[in-house]
């Protein structure tokens, strides 16, 4: 995986380079058009010059002179890269002048024939093979015309050379500003590095949160997530340590009573001492199920798990119905009665865990069950409110003192010698907290207890 250093560089490289091949055009562009603006002004200087020195106030032997002079010092320009000290690019110069249809004077280099036949501004015109640029002066009131001109190749060479040269600082410096810029992103992201290393080194047992005083305000956010993500995986260890615990803690003595009623029926002659044996050692395999089956629900229920992993739209009636005729064959066979009162006409539809009133069923009406005597009724009640639907489960048993009320849903809380293990409230308080509900505790109209679960 690239680096975001390598990354960050990559970038920062690609927008500057794009940024600086249009700024190196645009001057580039700019500096050859300046350049050609100058050579133009040049032109039309040593055109001026040109006509200043033939129209000065000298009689005609010392005007003949003087443009004799002119043009046996210019003739000289042709060895000017050969022989004679001067520039190579003197040659490249011409100029004439013209008075009326007579050659009065011109370089070694320019031609007999006009260079154009313009009066007067800038021109281009084609001499010998080669493109000259061409400015042409005229003086109406003496009747000459002044015509200098320069090799297009040459300016063209002069001027790619000035613009180019204008470039070379950008083109060496961009290795240089990469080099600076790959320093300056790696001591940026130093404190990312010693982070990184400090996880790195970490012992795995240690999930005390990092440090996060002195880190600079983008890595806080990424400190402050692991800080949580190690705080959830420290509460998953002391939730699982707790669970092993209890779990432990709860199985040992069933699990040594069914080992004595093992025995027992091992060692026993009698038949009928056997059986019975045998009984309460069924009796104690379905106790130690339902422990286990309640210590799994509640494992998985636990109020800082995960969110749920979907909800769908159930019917609430129907699902109790199911959830009852599950229990009628133990009802039956304590000669109990459950009783359901609800609206058939009621909309009783919620988006609901899967499973979630069946567990509800399980534990609420299995409590009342067991605390219950026999020949008693068992009444559930479904309501539906403004805040939701309650559901209602009013046993003969009884009941839980108002002053224990608050504890009746601790884990393992017994209200009696004859009570379960104390996890069926829990289990049915952290559901209907997944669900966003609550749970009630009152006396029940007929005696007993009353248990109001409302699922909003």
């Amino acid at each position: 995986m690239i680096s975001i250093r390598r990354r960050t560089l990559g970038v920062v490289l690609l927008v500057f380079g794009i940024s600086m091949s249009v700024i190196g055009v645009t001057s580039y562009h700019d500096a050859a058009h300046e350049v050609e603006e100058l050579y133009d002004a040049n032109l039309a200087q040593n055109a001026r010059l040109l006509e200043g020195l033939t129209h000065a106030p000298l009689a005609n032997e010392q005007r003949n002179a003087l443009l004799a002079s002119l043009n046996n010092t210019f003739q000289r320009a042709d060895l000017a890269d050969k022989r004679i000290a001067g520039h190579r690019y003197e040659s490249k110069l011409a100029f004439q002048l013209w008075e009326g249809d007579r050659l009065l004077l011109r370089s070694s280099n320019a031609p007999t024939e006009p260079f154009t036949e313009r009066l007067e501004g800038y021109t281009y015109s084609s001499v010998a093979g080669h493109e000259w640029r061409i400015y042409a002066l005229n003086t109406p009131q003496q009747g000459q015309r002044v015509i200098v001109g320069e090799r297009e190749d040459v300016r063209g060479e002069l001027v790619t050379l000035i613009a180019l040269r204008t470039l070379i600082p950008d083109l060496l410096g961009l290795p240089v500003l990469a080099l600076l810029l790959w320093w300056a992103i790696g001591w940026g992201l130093r404190p990312l590095s010693q982070v990184a290393n400090a996880i790195r080194k970490r012992d795995p047992h240690n999930l005390q949160p990092l440090a996060v005083a002195q880190l600079p305000g983008e890595i806080m956010p990424i400190a402050e997530a692991l800080n949580r993500l190690l705080e959830r995986i420290r509460q998953l260890r002391v939730r699982e340590k707790r669970f092993i615990a209890d779990a432990a803690h709860e199985l040992r003595t069933p699990l040594a009573v069914l080992d004595l009623h093992a025995q027992n029926a091992l060692t026993t002659e009698s038949a009928e001492d056997r059986r019975d044996a045998l009984d309460q050692l069924r009796d104690g395999v379905m106790r130690a199920t339902r422990l286990v089956s309640q210590l799994l629900t509640l494992a998985r229920l636990d109020p800082e798990a995960d969110a749920l992993p979907y909800r769908h739209a159930v019917n609430v009636l129907h699902e109790v119905r199911e959830a009852l005729a599950k229990l009628s064959p133990l009802a039956s066979e304590r000669g109990q009665l459950l009783q359901l009162e609800a609206d058939e006409k009621t909309h009783w539809q919620l988006s609901l865990e899967p499973g979630a009133i069946d567990t509800l069923i399980q534990n609420l009406v299995g409590n009342a069950l067991q605390h219950s005597p026999k020949g008693s009724t068992i009444r559930i009640t479904l309501e539906r409110q403004d805040a939701g639907i309650r559901l209602i489960v009013d046993d003969q048993g009884p009941g839980i003192p108002a002053d224990e009320r608050a504890r009746a849903t601790e884990r393992f809380y017994r209200a009696g010698p004859g009570a379960g293990a104390g996890l069926g409230l829990s289990i049915v308080e952290r559901l209907l907290e997944r669900h966003g509900g609550w749970l009630a505790l009152e006396d029940a109209p007929a005696g007993g207890l009353r248990v109001v679960a409302t699922l909003p």
